[in-house]
């Protein structure tokens, strides 16, 4: 899980490489449920908040 404070650090460029990261790693986790080889479910929460945070973080690097 990565903290709010860290990713404020981070410049524009490096959190939208973040997130492309974060949606791929959501769609992975994804297809593994739909396939049943997902063990940890709270993965998918996990990645789902971390990627509202950084889109936080950009929307308020934007305004």
């Amino acid at each position: 899980m990565m903290k709010a404070a860290e990713l404020r650090q981070k410049s524009e460029g490096e959190l939208k490489s973040e997130l492309t990261a974060l949606l791929k790693a959501q769609f992975s986790l994804r297809m593994q449920h739909a396939t049943g080889q997902l063990a940890k479910t709270s993965e998918i929460n996990r990645v789902r908040k971390d990627i509202a945070r950084v889109r936080t973080i950009l929307a308020q690097k934007a305004a």
